[in-house]
């Protein structure tokens, strides 16, 4: 094993690069965990980056938490845990990283690293369709085709919904959900309303999910609901919320609106539609393992772990094209 490990920082606004860091030991109830890939996560970490509304804005700042790797080393009292079994962690993107047991998932056999680096973004996405409590043949509109927003459409598919339909401004990011067989793609634009009633049988949908972060896009989710819908907020909003007339818009269309951030997960034990990050976690590798959670057309970037500055560059100057993000902790 090497003496010398290695993390990506954030080492000021705008700027991200690979540092070395000191390396962990396994302590009572850790494991040690060496790196095979991790993920970025395109919303979360550019806005952290960039040091955006609603971001510490501190520098230098670790970052990351979709890390599959490898038990290198076993703590005291860990048990169900051998030296090199995969593990699926919330890690920082660090080539080594000492992880309590208590948090890690098995990686299924079958499952590769990159299908499996998308085991947070899952989750993530699968917290904010347990709080829609989408029931059978609802029709469910999705606002956002980022990694995120394409997760959740497929899982308020597998959900029952019905139609549901993926909703962008931009035409490339349409093209992702056209390719995971979205019932319909939609461009964000003023003919939105009349073509998504149109999909919804006349009606407008009963769930809308905000899966961007854009401020802009919450009283458009409103606008889209229909009358006692419900509006799950599942993308962190980067700035305020303006001109929302919360009697016109909310009250008086009787819409229950759900706050989805992954605080407000319970700690120990999961609830019907409040489960632990855990849970939740392992529910997404099952999900990946089987097939019926698609992730390869997300994977649109690879980068050496060494690359990582490249890698963020990239993710700064935003570009539509660019999804799942993939750091090869393997690569020389």
């Amino acid at each position: 094993m090497s003496t010398r490990n290695y993390e990506v920082l954030f080492v000021e606004k705008g700027v991200a690069d690979v540092r070395e860091c000191e390396m962990p030991e396994a302590g009572p109830g850790e494991l040690l965990i060496k790196a095979l890939v991790s993920l970025l996560s395109p919303g979360t970490e550019r806005a952290f980056l960039l040091g955006l509304a609603n971001t510490p804005a501190q520098y230098p700042q670790s970052t990351g938490y979709s890390h599959i790797g490898e038990v290198v080393g076993v703590g005291a009292g860990v048990e169900g845990w051998e030296v090199g079994d995969r593990v699926a962690s919330r890690a920082n993107h660090v080539m080594y990283a000492n992880v309590s047991a208590s948090v890690c998932n098995h990686v299924p056999d079958g499952l590769t690293n990159e299908r499996a680096a998308f085991f947070r973004l899952g989750s993530i996405a699968m917290q904010g369709v347990r709080k829609a409590r989408i029931e059978l043949g609802e029709p469910v509109a999705v606002i956002g085709c980022g990694p995120i927003g394409l997760t959740v459409m497929q899982l308020a598919r597998l959900n029952g919904g019905l139609p549901v339909i993926s909703i962008d401004k931009d035409p490339r990011r349409l093209e992702f959900a056209e390719a995971l067989k979205v019932d319909a793609a939609l461009k964000a634009d003023e003919g939105l309303g009349p073509a998504l009633r149109e999909q919804c049988g006349g009606k407008d949908p009963s769930v809308v999910i905000e899966a961007t972060g854009h401020p802009e896009a919450i009283p458009a989710a409103f606008a889209l609901a229909r009358f006692g819908g419900r509006v799950v907020l599942l993308g962190s909003t980067r700035g305020d919320t303006e001109a929302v007339n919360f009697y016109r818009d909310v009250h008086k269309k009787g819409l229950t609106v759900l706050g989805a951030h992954e605080s407000t997960r319970p700690k120990h034990d999961s609830a019907p539609g409040w489960w632990t990050h855990q849970a939740d976690e392992d529910t997404a590798l099952r999900l990946l393992v089987g097939g019926r959670l698609v992730v390869d057309p997300l994977t649109t970037h690879r980068f050496a772990w060494k690359n990582a500055g490249a890698a963020y560059d990239t993710l700064a100057r935003w570009e539509p094209g660019m999804l799942g993000t993939i750091l090869d902790w393997q690569a020389s």
